[in-house]
């Protein structure tokens, strides 16, 4: 019998219900019936295929973790490329 592993079980980081709607997501895409929000486009990349399907589960409540703040050292770069263009 193999032995028990020690410790608490660590909690999940997003929900069933957010996992489903990835799924969903990336099934569409596949199929590609998957649309991008203001364009319409269809959906080619399989990132943004999980960033629909994690923003439509964050909208329905699920538990998701909020999304990654930009690091200072993305903003100086943006500031200075927009600096640039003037």
């Amino acid at each position: 019998m193999p032995a028990k592993k020690s410790g608490a079980k660590t909690p999940r980081k997003y929900s069933a219900k957010a996992s489903n709607k990835v799924g969903k997501a990336i099934r569409e895409a596949n199929e590609g019936t998957l649309r991008s929000g203001s364009t319409g486009k269809p959906v080619t990349n399989r990132k943004q295929a999980i960033a629909i399907g994690l923003s439509e589960a964050r909208r329905e409540g699920a538990k998701v973790p909020r999304k990654a703040a930009r690091s200072s050292t993305a903003k100086k770069a943006g500031a200075a490329k927009t600096a640039r263009k003037r």
